[in-house]
């Protein structure tokens, strides 16, 4: 037995115990409600878009359908791509209206460059985007393409992460999704020697396409 180590560990669960017995009030209890600027209930898409450009994220603005569609084959020239999966038959319905090509299933996974997805929320105040499995798309295809591309409407903003988990509770009220993430950024890892990897658990690059409640 290492006798140091021993001691390390009694010591440190010492100190939870003690920290555990002498609890504080929370110095911020009111933080989630406290709104970023007096205006923010009016300008729940102005703050997500800052805060998820802030964390490396590409926000892209829809003025409706057809713009979407034009804004994504603009994207999808400039960053020189052509496979990309989307599995959910919502988004495959409203691409096929188009004539956008897509690959529908998973047996090409190592050829997919992009994943195209929906999502359950935006969190303005972290700039953070809600993602569950509930959805056709699961977690591989927010997780394994270098590219994400999230689509998204205007009634899917929320100010705070409890909010959302509100949202998420209405749409699923005979129990929630086994799995719920909040992607915030782009994935960096520092696991290699502590300089920072982007894509080291996730995609390299992350977009999210925001328009109205038409489709």
């Amino acid at each position: 037995m290492n006798i140091r180590n021993t001691t390390a560990k009694e010591k440190m669960l010492k100190q939870i115990r003690q920290a555990l017995l002498h609890k504080r009030d929370n110095p911020y209890p009111d933080f989630e409600d406290a709104p970023f600027y007096p205006d923010a209930e009016e300008a729940l898409d102005v703050a997500f878009a800052n805060e998820f450009t802030a964390l490396g994220g590409h926000f892209i603005y829809c003025d409706g359908e057809v713009d979407l569609v034009e804004n994504l084959v603009e994207l999808v020239e400039k960053i020189s791509v052509s496979k990309i999966a989307v599995w959910e038959p919502q988004l495959q319905r409203f691409l096929d209206q188009y004539g956008f090509p897509y690959l529908r299933g998973d047996n090409q996974l190592d050829e997919i460059e992009v994943g195209l997805t929906s999502c359950e929320a935006l969190i303005a105040r972290s700039g953070s985007i809600l993602l569950s499995n509930a959805s056709p798309s699961g977690r591989r295809l927010s997780i394994y393409p270098p590219i994400h591309i999230v689509f998204a409407t205007a009634s899917q903003l929320v100010m705070d992460l409890k909010h959302a988990l509100r949202h998420v509770r209405d749409r699923y009220p005979n129990g929630l999704p086994s799995m719920l993430t909040a992607v915030t950024g782009t994935s960096y890892s520092n696991a290699i020697g502590y300089t920072p990897i982007a894509g080291g658990h996730g995609p390299e690059q992350l977009y999210l396409f925001l328009t109205e409640d038409r489709f």
